[in-house]
């Protein structure tokens, strides 16, 4: 079972920062995501879902492990391209996440010319993710356990970008 954590910050310079924070955590182990999306709202009011590609993240992945099986076999460019392959073609394909319906709703709830971070994470070792968040941001929403809810928070709030 996945947990929702959205997270408001104060632009959508800030939430892609985050994103590709992120997206490094995931290739460092420290954090399994199912779902991304920055959900912006634009100064006119209107609302818009960014969805960074996570196929790239999957394409490191996949190369890592494709190497590692090709070195096995004596074959390791062949098995890194075939795992970058398997890599991409899973991340592309792994949107199950969350229903874009309520990112929009969400997203009409933040002002204008603010961003938001909308995850669906799988599983995360926070005591090496909370000390690596470098961006300032406020919780608005997440499924957490109110101790992991307090401790993301104190963590946001002590982020100074970095």
């Amino acid at each position: 079972m996945s947990d929702l954590v959205a997270v408001a910050y104060d632009d959508l310079d800030q939430a892609h920062r985050v994103a590709s924070n992120l997206g490094e955590a995931v290739k460092q182990h420290i954090i399994e995501i199912d779902d991304l999306v920055i959900v912006e709202r634009r100064q006119d009011g209107k609302v818009k879902l960014h969805q960074p590609s996570m196929a790239g993240i999957g394409a490191a992945s996949g190369a890592l492990w494709g190497g590692l099986i090709g070195l096995i076999f004596l074959v390791p460019l062949f098995g890194m391209a075939i795992g970058a392959a398997a890599g991409a073609a899973g991340g592309a394909l792994a949107d199950s996440g969350v229903d874009d319906d309520f990112m929009k709703r969400l997203g009409t709830e933040l002002e204008p010319g603010k961003a938001a971070v909308i995850v669906l994470v799988r599983s995360v070792t926070a005591d090496k993710l909370l000390p690596e968040i470098k961006e300032h941001g406020t919780v608005i929403q997440t499924s957490l356990s109110a101790d992991d809810e307090q401790a993301l928070k104190q963590a946001l709030d002590q982020a100074t970008a970095g």
